[in-house]
């Protein structure tokens, strides 16, 4: 969120650390203090990039993506460029995830490509999912949990069958139960 106080980012840790979560996402402005606050704990720090509207210039993304992990981030999740998938422009969609992959990778950072499927077609997420495989992303992720909807089993569904075993797919915005994360593992 973009408001609240150092103890609120305090809070976020401490319940990572004591729930061993595998790490907290925010956004580009907290990386470090949150590093320091997660040093020693296994919980990594990751920011998102391009948050939450994808609407970044692809310099401006490539930018934020290295000086989040220069900062000490682990995991980098890059909200795409919906209007240009929805354009038809895929080359500039895989070259702002190519460029994530190609600042992730040596650092052993894991990147994550947010598609907000909620305002993309059944093949617009099939698109982007094969364009974020070929790339060599790590994950696709369902959604900031900003926009309309968050995640959907049809979407988990839609999203592995696209990516395949070898990728991970990650559920995120509106799960609020054990039974619906249980029902988007199972997804």
């Amino acid at each position: 969120k973009p408001y609240g106080t150092p103890a609120d980012i305090e809070r976020l840790c401490e319940e990572a650390r004591r729930y061993r979560f595998a790490m907290v996402a925010i956004n580009p402005a907290e990386t470090e203090r949150c590093v320091a606050l997660l040093r020693g704990s296994g919980v990594r720090t990751g920011a998102a990039i391009g948050f939450p509207l994808g609407q970044s210039t692809s310099a401006t993304k490539a930018f934020e993506t290295r000086d989040a992990i220069n900062k000490g981030a682990g995991e980098i999740d890059m909200v795409i460029n919906l209007r240009a998938l929805q354009a038809g422009d895929d080359a500039r969609v895989q070259a702002e995830i190519a460029d994530l992959v190609a600042a992730c990778r040596p650092h052993r950072v894991i990147s994550k490509v947010i598609l907000e499927t909620c305002y993309l077609s059944d093949d617009e997420k099939r698109r982007v999912c094969r364009l974020a495989r070929d790339a060599g992303a790590d994950f696709v992720k369902t959604s900031t949990g900003f926009g309309a909807a968050g995640a959907t089993v049809a979407d988990i569904r839609l999203m592995r069958a696209t990516v395949g075993p070898a990728m991970g797919v990650k559920a995120s915005g509106g799960v609020r139960t054990l039974e619906e994360a249980l029902t988007l593992i199972a997804a």
